[in-house]
């Protein structure tokens, strides 16, 4: 039986980077790193794993959550609701940055949610994605699928990449239903 301390694996993590990580200069400045750590959380009994180590923002967390899920790329949703999370990432500079000056202020391009419910649809255009939040949804109430492997989200699309405003960070996530009814999730 796996025993799930999620508390204690943050801190032992922090500790392993500051112990043995590395130092690298990037787009949130000067960051020490360490590749390919991980922590496995257990929501059984409801349980979401909000550290009390840091300060979550978890309702903020879940209006965005909400947002990705809609499928909406509009900065301006969030602000209405008082989410600030794309503010830095929708200014008229930050966006001709990245060489969408073709973009209104607030508009992000094909995100995670674009790519969650539209995937590789042309970017504001009336043609045809995948909703990948569906099928997966269809293939967890399919007895005869719900076991696959091959159950994976991703938002990683090399395709559209250049008409983000940021690139993801969780670019994939894969599910796994063991013991009937034991849903897994695996997020990168």
């Amino acid at each position: 039986k796996i025993i799930y301390m999620e508390e204690q694996q943050y801190i032992n993590m922090i500790k392993n980077i500051l112990d043995n990580g590395f130092w690298e200069e990037g787009r949130n400045g000067r960051t020490k790193t360490l590749f390919g750590d991980m922590m496995r959380f257990s929501l059984k009994d409801n349980k979401i794993p909000i550290l009390t180590t840091k300060k979550t923002a978890w309702k903020t967390c879940l209006k965005e959550l909400l947002w990705f899920i809609s499928g909406k790329t509009d900065n301006k949703l969030l602000k209405d609701q008082g989410v600030h999370i794309w503010d830095a990432n929708s200014t008229r500079e930050f966006l001709d940055s990245r060489g969408l000056t073709h973009y209104a202020v607030d508009e992000l391009g094909p995100i995670y949610g674009y790519q969650w419910r539209h995937f590789n649809k042309p970017y504001n255009s009336d043609g045809k994605g995948i909703d990948q939040l569906q099928e997966i949804i269809d293939i967890l109430r399919d007895p005869e699928k719900r076991t696959s492997r091959r159950i994976i989200m991703t938002a990683w699309n090399p395709c559209q990449l250049e008409q983000m405003a940021l690139p993801p960070c969780h670019v994939l996530c894969q599910f796994n239903v063991h013991n009937d009814n034991k849903l897994s999730c695996a997020l990168y």
